[in-house]
């Protein structure tokens, strides 16, 4: 396992709801952009089915300004989202062609992304639906931003040199060392304040995510790290 390269100038991380990119990839995106490079968050949904005591009018602007907030706090200027129901996200042409115009747009050298597997970590929990297919769109539409027969209506072709996904069943193949920036992943999770209150579980967001990049650490060979699977485009 190396570090995850540091040669680009501009990242995409594109996922299902606000808070996705919050529970551990945004300790590593504080690294990226602490070193300059720009990086922008591509969200499927505005989260609106995700407060249980919410109803979805009132939740989905809720949840678009934590997340805006949140991102801000890891140096995140450029946060989108694509209007898909939150819940209800299906795979398809629609999905990978509205992933593949933000490539296209935004021409990110490297994308990073959530699991998209049936199951999520060692407890072989089930893993949302929503995740499942914004992960495996994304990885399709890198190929489809890349081919400019595809979708030419969705603008001129890119191509990403590499998807990094977190949290997959896949072995690990990079690393991010956030040994420096994991308060920072802290403060901005701690920014989606009324998602967490509606979970009603009370978990500490500093506990969750120093635990899970402990882990990461043993595993890359530093103090506390990210884990990543690269898919090669």
């Amino acid at each position: 396992m190396g570090p995850v390269p540091e040669d680009w100038g501009r990242a995409a991380v594109v996922v299902a709801h606000p808070d996705d990119v919050e529970y551990g990839m945004a300790s590593a995106v504080a690294r990226f952009t602490r070193k300059g490079k720009e990086v922008c968050y591509v969200l499927a949904t505005r989260g609106e089915a995700g407060i249980d005591g919410m109803a979805p009018g009132q939740a989905g602007p809720v949840r678009e300004e934590e997340q805006r907030r949140s991102a801000a706090v890891v140096g995140v200027r450029h946060v989108e989202y694509l209007g898909f129901p939150d819940g209800l996200v299906e795979y398809g042409i629609g999905l990978r062609r509205a992933v593949a115009a933000s490539l296209r747009r935004l021409r990110p050298e490297v994308v990073f992304g959530l699991n998209f597997q049936l199951t999520w970590g060692e407890g072989g929990g089930a893993n949302h639906s929503d995740h499942r297919a914004v992960g495996l769109a994304l990885l399709d539409a890198c190929r489809d931003a890349a081919n400019r027969w595809v979708f030419p209506e969705a603008g001129q072709p890119w191509k990403v040199r590499a998807a990094y996904i977190a949290g997959g069943e896949e072995a690990a193949t990079h690393y991010v060392d956030v040994g420096e920036t994991i308060e920072a992943g802290i403060a901005s999770l701690a920014e989606h304040r009324a998602y967490i209150e509606g979970l009603g579980t009370g978990f500490d967001p500093g506990e969750l995510l120093r635990q899970s990049a402990a882990y990461g650490g043993m595993a890359a060979g530093c103090e506390l790290a990210v884990l990543f699977h690269q898919f090669a485009l």
